[in-house]
């Protein structure tokens, strides 16, 4: 314990949590001295509080001088009719602008009484600033949904790291909410996110409220803030009526606004409470998010069942979650969907296959029969190619490997990075892309895991991990047939057993 000498205690502040001990400690014995140790104060100090009979907060009196040379005041008429002429600049500005033309009069850390000094100005003086009206919010009247990033939960799918966002529908009169996970502001993961939520309502309500969403309000064709077609299909295959926040003006969503920061915190909490944030697949992330929305949605029933009881009830049809494309198969052996290229089996070259867009992920069909399903990349300009599709081109065209476009997505590993890298230190870079090729040609007609198991031993060895010495490790090991020798049936033994069987019934 800290025992403080008398002249230190009363150099400091006296507070009023320690005048109401003070005086709770007089109650008690109505000792002045050990009152006041006990309160943490010198004894004369406790006489002063207890013959006064007030807190410190009482007794501080309003002063109107100065303690300090305020270093403004000479250019202070000035700044303040630039700041009547221009409200919105900034004491930062201001401020270097003053050092610019008076080097020797300022210091950098004075900048900070420039900002008290505007700040204050602002209150007695300043422009009116904008006031922000609470709304009553009508049962059933509206859904508001926003995205909002959840990557700050650290989930973890697999043991891997796992960014992703929420589709977050909630109804403000209720406050009732649901969730999806998504991974971009997409027009396929707004409509599986609100479509949940209606599905799982039952109903639907007058008005679904965004903002400014590419997915929503973002017509690629005009650049205009009108409402995207098929957003609009969407929202009146439900009976409701698309509405959004104006531009910059997110606080006209701010249900959804504030409800993102308390769903998330809500899960941090659950989280915590599991004691592990690592799920096997997106499917068990998604059923135990949906459990802990439902625990706190629980909680809002009553409001919600007046809301349910003047909201639309549903149509028969749901609608699909995916959108639906035509695309061409390049001669690269590529499609282009949504600004991205990925591979397809080199057979559908020149083809026309339809693709479904999901908000994770591409089914891609040729004849009405399902060729693949890759997962969806987000944002521009993006690649996704399959070795399998094109090595068997590739192969006969080695030396097109070197300047390959797409060349950093044919190491599906860092093994197989590591074994070209090998196969480059020991011989000439053609032969190396003649031989690593092999290797992958190998991978697509065997198992990968299998040749990059074997590669892994090669390299660990300093063994040079050619093509054909990872064929004698992947290579099937044909099983030797044994010869049997064929049995001979004795037919009397039938006869005999016929025999039995006919004394038997008689």
């Amino acid at each position: 314990m800290i025992i403080l000498e008398l002249g230190e205690l009363s150099q400091m502040r006296t507070t009023d949590a320690q005048v109401r001990k003070l005086m709770d400690e007089l109650d008690k014995h109505g000792e002045v001295g050990k009152a006041a140790l006990r309160a943490g104060m010198s004894p004369n100090t406790a006489r002063k509080y207890n013959r006064k009979g007030r807190l410190p907060s009482e007794l501080q009196e309003p002063r109107d001088w100065r303690t300090r040379h305020d270093p403004f005041e000479q250019d202070w008429p000035e700044l303040r009719a630039r700041l009547a002429d221009a409200p919105e600049l900034e004491a930062g500005a201001l401020f270097e602008d003053l050092v610019k033309r008076k080097p020797d009069a300022y210091e950098p850390g004075q900048v900070r009484t420039l900002q008290r000094r505007i700040k204050q100005w602002r209150a007695k003086e300043g422009p009116p600033k904008l006031i922000f009206f609470p709304q009553e919010h009508r049962p059933g009247e509206a859904m508001q949904t926003d995205f909002t990033w959840a990557t700050e939960l650290g989930i973890t799918i697999g043991g891997e790291p796992f960014p992703h966002m929420l589709c977050h529908p909630v109804l403000p009169f209720s406050n009732w909410e649901w969730a999806t996970v998504c991974h971009s502001e997409s027009m396929a993961a707004l409509r599986r996110g609100v479509q949940a939520a209606l599905v799982r309502l039952g109903r639907s309500p007058q008005y679904h409220q965004t903002d400014n969403s590419t997915a929503a309000t973002h017509d690629l064709r005009t650049g205009k803030r009108g409402f995207n077609a098929e957003y609009e299909s969407f929202v009146q295959h439900y009976g409701m009526t698309p509405r959004t926040t104006e531009v910059g003006e997110k606080e006209q969503n701010g249900d959804v606004e504030s409800l993102n920061g308390v769903l998330k915190r809500r899960l941090k909490q659950h989280l915590l409470l599991r004691d592990n944030r690592d799920f096997p697949t997106v499917a068990a992330y998604e059923g135990w998010l949906h459990e802990c929305i439902e625990a706190a949605n629980r909680r809002r029933t009553k409001r919600l069942l007046e809301e349910l009881a003047v909201m639309l009830p549903l149509p028969d049809r749901r609608l699909p979650e995916f959108v639906e494309m035509d695309v061409r198969v390049t001669s690269w052996s590529t499609i282009r969907v949504k600004h991205n290229a990925y591979s397809v089996p080199s057979r559908l070259q020149g083809e026309m296959v339809r693709v479904r867009i999901f908000d994770e992920r591409l089914e891609v069909s040729y004849g009405g029969q399902h060729q693949l399903t890759v997962e969806r990349l987000q944002g521009r300009n993006g690649h996704r190619i399959n070795y399998r599709h094109i090595i068997w081109s590739l192969v006969r065209k080695p030396g097109a490997f070197e300047r390959y476009r797409y060349r950093e997505d044919l190491f599906p590993s860092l093994t197989f990075r590591r074994a070209y890298d090998a196969l480059c230190e020991s011989r000439e870079s053609h032969r190396a892309d003649v031989e690593y090729l092999r290797l992958l040609h190998l991978a697509a007609s065997t198992m990968e895991a299998e040749v990059e198991q074997a590669l892994e031993v090669l390299l660990a060895a300093g063994t040079d991990p050619t093509a054909e010495q990872v064929r004698k490790v992947v290579s099937p090991v044909r099983p030797e047939v044994p010869e049997l020798a064929a049995c001979v049936v004795d037919l009397a033994e039938y006869d005999e057993l016929l025999g039995q069987v006919r004394e038997v019934v008689s």
